[in-house]
């Protein structure tokens, strides 16, 4: 009769605890990343609307208002509507039901 014979299983747990302890042991290490964020190079169109405000409010909590003054400029309501739900769906922006509406007019009527 053959028999197979396997590594015993303390070898293993042995190997796995050392792994983990290798791991946990570097990020214990790992010391705190601090930067410094350029500044701000431009400024949303203060229009007085209530879009103006959330834009400003909640768009600029995630990324710089550069990214929203970059993008070409007429793309109309449907982009920007579309826009504000890609950031909300895909990337979980804050940003509630009701202000929704209120940023894409904001944005498409300034840019």
């Amino acid at each position: 009769m053959t028999t197979m014979t396997n590594k015993p299983t303390g070898v293993i747990a042995a190997l796995a605890i050392v792994a983990l302890a290798g791991g946990l042991t570097t990020a214990a290490l790992a010391k705190p990343v601090s930067f410094t964020l350029p500044p701000e190079s431009s400024t949303l169109k203060n229009t007085g609307e209530p879009g103006f405000a959330r834009t400003e409010q909640v768009c600029v909590t995630c990324h710089s208002r550069d990214y929203i003054t970059t993008q070409p400029r007429g793309k109309g309501k449907a982009f920007w509507a579309a826009e504000v739900s890609k950031m909300v769906t895909v990337y979980a922006a804050p940003v509630l039901e009701p202000d929704r509406a209120a940023i894409a007019e904001y944005l498409a009527a300034n840019y």
